[in-house]
């Protein structure tokens, strides 16, 4: 194996902000891909905190769709190379709601969706949805 080939490096789009401890928004090694747990926060603005882009369920899975999409092709991939994807909700009952925001969000965007598993969290206050994603390139 070459040096490039072993080499990680992190994995950060312009639209994110600096992550709040040491941690990388994404990380590749190799053809191996993942991408860190992604929240609602809408594009990072200059001198101002993240803040989400609204208080609603779908509202936020949208986003934080979008922000796990920007991660995957900054890293050189894209969801048709997501693997896994790992879901974290804040409430039981969003369960319902979030699978149908989910379906349509990749309805037209994959031909086999990555294997996915749910789990319920606690998130700092006012996020209600994470998402983190394992992906393979060719």
């Amino acid at each position: 194996m070459t040096d490039t080939a072993a080499a990680k490096t992190a994995v950060t789009p312009a639209t994110h902000t600096t992550p709040p401890a040491r941690f990388s928004h994404g990380v590749r090694k190799g053809n191996i891909l993942q991408v860190a747990g992604q929240v609602g926060f809408g594009p990072a603005v200059a001198g101002r905190p993240p803040t989400p882009v609204g208080p609603g369920l779908r509202e936020q899975t949208l986003q934080t769709l979008e922000n796990v999409a920007s991660v995957l092709e900054e890293g050189g991939a894209s969801w048709e190379d997501a693997v896994m994807v790992r879901v974290y909700l804040t409430d039981t009952d969003h369960f319902a709601e979030f699978n149908a925001v989910y379906d349509e969000y990749f309805t037209d965007r994959v031909t086999v969706p990555a294997a996915r598993t749910t789990v319920y969290v606690g998130l700092p206050a006012g996020l209600l949805v994470e998402i983190d994603a394992l992906a393979v390139l060719d």
